[in-house]
């Protein structure tokens, strides 16, 4: 029985996260080395961010602010 605290949890299908399952879905469909190799590199990619504390959305934020550097410039529109 699960208390309504568990709810705020991540879905995990045994080890793997509920994002990862997508190309497990994929791959059952259509069994070929090509599409192992791309679940398996997807996996090790969600296991890193779970790792390093990040999830998706927050590496993207983090990603896009890497990207654009330190520093940000402002002009305004009428100059």
């Amino acid at each position: 029985m699960a208390h309504w605290r568990d709810s705020a949890r991540n879905v995990r299908f045994w080890i793997v996260d509920y994002r990862a399952c997508f190309p497990l879905l994929i791959f059952v469909f259509h069994i070929s080395w090509m599409t192992f190799f791309g679940v398996l590199i997807t996996i090790c990619f969600f296991a890193a961010l779970e790792h390093f504390g990040f999830t998706v959305s927050v590496f993207g934020r983090w990603l896009r602010s890497f990207i654009a550097g330190p520093r940000k410039v402002a002009q305004p529109w009428w100059k």
